[in-house]
């Protein structure tokens, strides 16, 4: 049996009784008279019907016209259909119920922060007032049920209010990632049947201005459909191109509309969104959500796993391009919490700016990746220790795995060790995520505590059978209300073929995981990303967590690169921390690190020094970009490539 990582964790972390007393979801055990943990999750996947029914009871999701069924299942696991027949605008749960108790109505939805410093805050009503100016501008400009609308802009109060609009006319929101190049936005727009788009004359970045106008005009010059652009001035920009009949100023756009307007009725499985996810070949995928699917789960796993109380303030560093922005903001919503977004990097203008964010703005829920804090631990522990985090109950983390010492240093210098990290893992087409820590279960170091409840996650070996204590797939063995419902103008089989085909009415989630004897979880990386060497299959992190344990390492990347005797054998790309020049004494050193921990038969073929890696926008790095790159092979898909010279970076690795 494997005894180095993931394996050979011991738990840290303990949960306060205290805590778990008052939790969200001890009250949600207590209603339903659910006796233990086990017995909660047991049940959340054995009847689904009933779980995602009193989750909604437990979060007052509210229906225009009641559901008479929760889930129909006639059609397969793979095509369910959720409270169907039933009538509900999920704008209605997020913002319209809380306007009816001054009291709810006045607590504060929306804290902002600019790069600049500027900061501002908005209530619900004030939210709602602002939705529903954009929403009467919208209708009056001819636009209502069913059509397509894009969001290319920075993290700003005028996205949050233009995403929620769309949905609250019944549109179907489009959001895209504020760094994409124009060909990934044309090819979402057009996929999309777009008719319309929010941009802005730029975004701030380190005290310049990336002028975003500009991209969104190159990409439209192939969207013929698109009708209206909406351009909010970010940065203050005086000579903003508009084209004519086309470009309105944001400010022009909602003057004179009144501060109430009617919610559309839609039906609970109308398309409200399509958010698409880059595979490794073809077409970007458009993942389908609709009013009761990807708000539902996410709110709940909010409310549950991370046990977000309405009133707390969350902060979880994204994009609205990438899933965890409308996760962030449907789930605070229905909880009635606050959410809170800033628009500049997480250190910049000095190395604490994420630790003044908690302070300033009293964040009890912070979200950050691992990657970044792999950027501030060589800073020291002083820039932390400069700010009071005395709100924070939690961090959140997700879009590449931990390790061990990046992980530690979170725990001991900003949690204390009197707080847990909340790992959490899942997907687009998930809605949030598959496993996540919790305040209920003991904690090791970079693990999850298990499935989220309503989750029937497992770990299975190649013939599809459960496994403990080894690496194998992480797949779902029952539907739940947050998963996709398909991809946009595409056909069936290709959703089937991504997800269903391998082990029949079984989800396959394209991730390695692993479940020690204790019953903690981890996330090894992408299956796809799998390195065989000899027959032993190794999840890249694994092999990641060791050399990242170098303090002179700032991050790496793990390959399989073809060997004649073995099958495959491991290369790697490091980046060293700045100011750390590469000599042959850390490669060797690195290369025997690796073969202390795994054996000898696990030597890496190479060790290379890059200046970067490529990652998406989310911060995971592009595994099989970098593989491609080193075999000379087709790239495939890069619109989600955060940085197009990191490619530059590995080919000019050595």
């Amino acid at each position: 049996m494997n005894q180095t990582f993931p394996f050979d964790q011991h738990f840290v972390w303990h949960p306060d009784q205290e805590t778990i007393k008052s939790s969200n979801l001890q009250s949600f055990m207590d209603t339903h008279h659910i006796a233990s943990y086990e017995a909660l999750m047991e049940r959340s996947t054995s009847d689904i019907a009933w779980f995602w029914g009193a989750v909604m009871d437990q979060m007052d999701i509210q229906f225009e016209k009641p559901y008479t069924q929760i889930v129909d299942l006639s059609k397969g696991p793979e095509f369910p259909a959720w409270c169907p027949g039933a009538r509900m605008n999920i704008v209605h749960n997020l913002l319209d119920k809380w306007l009816v108790d001054p009291k709810t109505a006045s607590r504060t939805a929306l804290k902002y922060e600019s790069e600049e410093g500027h900061v501002l805050y908005w209530s619900y009503e004030e939210l709602s007032q602002d939705v529903c100016r954009l929403s009467n501008a919208l209708r009056s400009a001819g636009f209502g049920k069913g059509d397509a609308i894009g969001l290319f802009m920075p993290m700003t109060p005028e996205l949050i209010a233009a995403f929620l609009a769309i949905i609250k006319i019944g549109g179907v929101v489009l959001p895209l990632f504020s760094g994409y190049g124009a060909s990934a936005i044309t090819t979402r727009l057009v996929d999309a049947n777009a008719v319309a788009l929010f941009t802005s004359d730029g975004a701030p970045r380190r005290g310049r201005v990336s002028n975003k106008k500009e991209v969104a005009d190159q990409a439209l010059e192939d969207c013929p459909d698109i009708r209206k652009v909406i351009v909010v001035n970010r940065c203050g920009s005086t000579n903003v191109p508009m084209k004519a009949n086309r470009d309105i100023d944001f400010l022009d756009f909602i003057e004179g509309h009144a501060a109430e307007s009617v919610t559309e009725s839609t039906s609970a499985e109308d398309v409200m969104m399509i958010i698409y996810t880059s595979g490794t070949t073809g077409k970007p995928k458009g993942a389908i959500h609709t009013h009761c699917g990807f708000p539902i789960k996410g709110a709940q796993d909010m409310f549950h796993a991370m046990d977000v109380k309405p009133g707390e303030s969350m902060y979880w560093m994204s994009d609205m391009g990438w899933m965890m922005g409308p996760w962030l903001v449907f789930g605070t919503l229905v909880i009635g919490a606050s959410m809170v977004i800033y628009d500049g990097a997480p250190d910049f203008p000095e190395v604490d700016r994420i630790w003044q964010l908690v302070d300033r703005h009293q964040v009890t829920h912070l979200g950050l990746s691992p990657v970044l804090i792999r950027t501030l631990m060589p800073k020291g522990k002083d820039w932390v220790e400069r700010n009071d985090l005395s709100s924070l109950r939690t961090i959140g983390s997700t879009g590449s795995p931990w390790d061990p010492s990046s992980w530690s240093w979170v725990f001991d210098v900003v949690l204390k060790r009197q707080h847990p990290i909340l790992n959490y893992s899942g997907g687009t087409e998930i809605s949030g995520g598959i496993v996540c820590g919790n305040f209920f279960k003991p904690l090791k170091p970079c693990s999850f505590t298990g499935p989220v409840p309503g989750m029937a996650a497992d770990v299975v070996d190649e013939g599809g059978n459960s496994v403990l204590e080894e690496v194998g797939e992480l797949v779902i063995r029952q539907p739940w209300i947050g998963m996709t419902r398909g991809f946009w103008n595409d056909d069936a089989a290709r959703y089937l073929e991504s997800y269903w085909n391998r082990f029949k009415g079984v989800w396959v989630h394209g991730d390695f995981a692993a479940i020690d004897k204790d019953g903690s979880w981890f996330i090894l990386g992408r299956s796809d990303d799998t390195i065989k060497i000899a027959g032993k299959r190794l999840g890249p992190s694994e092999i990641e967590a060791i050399i990242n344990s170098d303090t002179e390492v700032g991050e790496s990347a793990a390959i399989g690169i073809p060997h004649d005797i073995k099958g495959e054998e491991v290369g790697l790309y490091v980046v060293l921390v700045e100011g750390i020049e590469p000599t042959e004494e850390i490669r060797q050193r690195l290369i025997q690190s690796v073969m202390n921990e795994l054996g000898k038969p696990l030597k890496p073929g190479f060790i290379k020094f890059a200046r970067a890696l490529p990652k998406t926008r989310n911060a995971k790095v592009m595994r099989r970009v970098i593989q491609a790159t080193y075999l000379g092979k087709d790239l495939g898909d890069i619109t989600s490539l955060e940085d197009p010279s990191s490619i530059l970076a590995i080919q000019q690795a050595n």
